[in-house]
């Protein structure tokens, strides 16, 4: 459960969000709304990349204020981004294991954790492979299963299925769809309105770092509000 009130985010003259309060308690958590609305800047609040200048943050009961990041991973707070952020002179399996650095496990737990992360995410042959010889789809899998080898109570991901193939994209939905049975809270921010459609229980809008609409998937993507400010359909012809 996520739970933001009054999150104001200011770099100079800019407040990329004004004011937000929004409750995102979804099992798989979607976050949408057009560029510029604030959706990164949201994640990196939550991930402790960004310290807000004013409001709370509370997750699963918990108040996290100015948290440094490295703190959030071992609360199980865990984030992919936009771009994948590896290591393309490491292994995909020395990738992953850098989530071990901060959890104090036993070499022997680290290997059982290394090893079910690499097979649920579709890497175990590819788990002695240099990253920088990944393809794109094998570098977001990686990413992900080092989310996972946190053993996360939320895992954030930003745009996870951009530029994927239809077959990547399905396989990355199989997934997404399993990990709320392992545990974790999904939040993910997608452009992909049908992907958010089918994979997400709930979705939050952002438009200007202002809150349009929270709730049901459904019945929020079909909120006029919505629909104009995220396909820029005319208000009143999507109502």
């Amino acid at each position: 459960m996520i739970e933001l009130k009054d999150i104001t985010v200011s770099f100079g003259g800019v407040k990329p969000i004004s004011g937000l309060t929004v409750t995102m308690g979804g099992r798989i958590q979607g976050l949408i709304g057009p560029n510029g609305a604030g959706k990164t800047t949201l994640l990196n609040v939550l991930s402790g990349f960004v310290t807000p200048v004013s409001g709370s943050i509370t997750l699963f009961g918990e108040n996290f204020g100015p948290v440094r990041a490295e703190a959030r991973l071992e609360n199980g707070i865990t984030r992919s981004f936009q771009t994948p952020q590896v290591a393309a002179d490491l292994t995909a399996a020395d990738n992953i294991r850098v989530s071990f650095d901060s959890l104090g496990l036993s070499r022997a737990d680290a290997h059982t954790q290394l090893t079910e992360v690499l097979a649920l995410t579709g890497l175990t042959a590819q788990a002695e492979v240099m990253a920088g010889a990944l393809d794109g789809y094998s570098l977001r899998m990686v990413e992900i299963a080092r989310c996972l080898a946190a053993k996360p109570r939320l895992i954030m991901l930003d745009e996870p299925a951009a530029g994927l193939a239809a077959d990547e994209r399905a396989r990355l939905m199989t997934l997404l769809k399993r990990l709320p049975d392992m545990g974790a809270q999904v939040l993910i921010i997608d452009h992909d309105f049908d992907l958010i459609g089918d994979l997400c229980d709930q979705v939050a809008v952002l438009d200007f770092g202002k809150l349009v609409a929270s709730g049901p998937t459904q019945e929020t993507l079909a909120n006029p509000k919505v629909r104009a400010a995220y396909l820029g359909e005319d208000e009143e012809d999507a109502a």
